[in-house]
């Protein structure tokens, strides 16, 4: 698979994954110390901004033991890049057949988006087994997730469902077989961030941890 089982098994583990867009690299260290306070184990820092792989890299170095995705990978050369920061893995919006052969050539963990039976079928095809639903809530949520998936249960899939997810249905999505974690783009809104309130950003941590915590899979 795409997403080897010990880092799958980290994954499922943080249950959560902090889903973040920095400004700037300077952000990285208060908010991986606010996140790891509050009980959150797993983020996902996006590559939309030039920040990005400078703060997956100074993550790293001072918080070795978060497990830390690099978000919007859309190309080899990206891939590549993630790699020298040293981020765990590597998630997409879509399904990009030559990301997905550019990440296990380069041994980059990686799940391609999908939401569609066809783009299933092409990560199948390639031997990913580890899927980002996205976008959830408007695709239609856990109900069409597992209509969609339930042809290829026997195959043993889990997703990692993301976009309009949030505490009111966290519950549901963590509570299904086929989800391994959802991203919580919600732990750390944009404003908050902006502001440098880490303060807030580490309660909302807070209140994701506690429900990781109560809802971990054995």
């Amino acid at each position: 698979m795409s997403v080897p089982v010990p880092v799958l098994n980290r994954i499922r583990a943080a249950r959560i994954l902090a889903v973040a867009t920095l400004e700037s690299s300077e952000q990285a260290l208060p908010l991986a110390q606010a996140l790891r306070a509050g009980g959150i184990s797993g983020m996902e820092l996006t590559l939309r901004t030039a920040a990005g792989l400078e703060a997956i890299r100074r993550i790293k170095a001072s918080f070795p033991d978060l497990l830390i995705g690099a978000g919007t990978v859309l190309n080899a050369q990206q891939v590549a890049a993630v790699c020298g920061a040293g981020a765990d893995f590597a998630v997409a919006p879509g399904f990009n057949p030559e990301v997905v052969k550019a990440a296990q050539s380069a041994g980059l963990p990686f799940a391609p988006g999908v939401c569609t039976p066809s783009e299933i079928e092409g990560a199948l095809a390639l031997g990913c087994r580890v899927l980002k639903f996205f976008p959830a809530e408007p695709s239609g949520g856990l109900k069409y997730l597992e209509t969609i998936a339930g042809p290829y249960l026997h195959l043993g899939l889990h997703f990692i469902p993301l976009a309009g997810i949030h505490p009111g249905n966290a519950q549901a999505y963590l509570a299904s077989p086929l989800v391994a974690a959802v991203g919580g783009s919600w732990i750390v809104p944009p404003d908050r961030l902006k502001a440098g309130d880490w303060e807030a950003i580490g309660q909302s941590a807070a209140e994701a941890g506690e429900l990781a915590a109560g809802l971990k899979k054995g």
